[in-house]
């Protein structure tokens, strides 16, 4: 693993967030076709870019895909 493939993984999971749906991560996880170890690292690279965000339900985590506004 590399940043080159954790950046285009990263690219595959911020493609399926886009549709606003708050994603369980075995749902993202089998709609992107990632194994753990590439989904772990490209959710890691969209949360420290802050692109991401989680959320709480009963069954746990949901990851959706976070929208910030920069006014200067």
């Amino acid at each position: 693993m590399n940043k080159i493939q954790i950046g285009e993984n990263a690219g595959i999971v911020w493609n399926k967030l886009k549709d606003n749906r708050h994603w369980e991560y075995e749902d993202l996880k089998s709609a992107t076709g990632l194994t753990d170890r590439d989904l772990n690292a490209a959710i890691g690279w969209l949360a420290r870019e802050d692109k991401i965000d989680f959320d709480v339900n009963e069954h746990g985590d949901r990851i959706f895909l976070t929208v910030n506004i920069f006014i200067g």
